[in-house]
């Protein structure tokens, strides 16, 4: 495996391997791998003939309060994952390198940044549209596989993929869960013991509203977010962010919840740790 931080270095594989007709698959990441990480890993790997991983935490997508200085990274440890997982390259350049003195460009997906996480982290989609179409210019993927844990996010790249014109496939990977339903999370390093038993209760309240949808097949948005409350608010320390019914390609928020749309919910744990996740109907 190779382990890239220079990007004139970057553009020397990349020119290599297009050279030979190899297909790059792209995963993008922040680092702090777990088994979500790994199975995308392993997604792009089946479907190309060399695999990229990048390791950038993006400053461009924090908001002024949010964890930037915290957030978990271990780099020595993302490193020898990777190579087990039998990554080609993993390219992990600086700050400096991504964002030089003088840099002024910014991307926006204008529609689907609105709401869910955008309402309440403005401007971080922003910083998500801008680094991906550096690292799509960068890498020249023609895949690129990301989770549906930020369901939000992954429509936005698709919008964005689609209307500037990138020829790159952008693959979906299902919520990778604990056993006991968590999705996982870099930032579930975060929780300390009952944190910990109580972030569960994302999962339980999405299973909820599943379950709702088996039985009566449609209900109101506005009794099933009031139920999904409830569950959330049981468990001490929990204070939802948001929770939302929307069209699965639209985001738009439904007032009728049916078969096919998607749950999405945003939760504190003690008023620290904001975890976020979802399901379909």
């Amino acid at each position: 495996m190779r382990i890239i931080e220079d990007i004139a270095i970057l553009n020397a594989q990349i020119k290599s391997w297009k050279k030979s007709h190899k297909t790059i698959g792209l995963v993008p990441t922040m680092g702090f791998f777990h088994d979500g990480h790994l199975a995308l890993m392993k997604e792009a790997q089946r479907k190309t003939d060399r695999t990229v991983v990048t390791v950038f935490v993006n400053p461009r997508q924090f908001g002024p309060q949010e964890d930037l200085d915290k957030y978990p990274r271990d780099i020595s440890r993302d490193t020898a994952l990777a190579k087990a997982a039998g990554v080609d390259l993993l390219f992990c350049p600086s700050a400096d390198a991504v964002y030089p003195a003088g840099y002024q460009t910014t991307v926006s997906v204008l529609q689907l940044s609105q709401g869910l996480c955008g309402a309440s982290r403005p401007g971080h989609f922003d910083g998500v549209a801008t680094i991906l179409v550096k690292l799509f210019n960068l890498v020249q993927p023609d895949i690129a596989v990301f989770g549906e844990k930020d369901y939000q996010q992954l429509a936005l790249i698709r919008q964005l993929v689609m209307d500037l014109n990138f020829p790159i496939d952008i693959i979906g990977h299902p919520i990778v869960r604990e056993a006991d339903g968590l999705a996982m999370s870099s930032r579930n390093k975060y929780l300390e013991g009952e944190e910990r038993a109580n972030a569960v209760c994302l999962y339980t309240a999405l299973q909820h509203a599943v379950k709702c949808i088996r039985q009566k097949e449609q209900v109101a948005t506005e009794d099933l977010i009031a139920d999904l409350k409830i569950i959330l608010h049981e468990k001490e320390g929990c204070k939802v962010d948001y929770i939302s019914i929307v069209h699965p390609q639209t985001l738009k928020k439904k007032t009728i919840a049916e078969k096919g749309d998607i749950v999405a919910l945003a939760v504190f744990i003690n008023n620290k740790i904001r975890l976020i996740d979802n399901i379909t109907l």
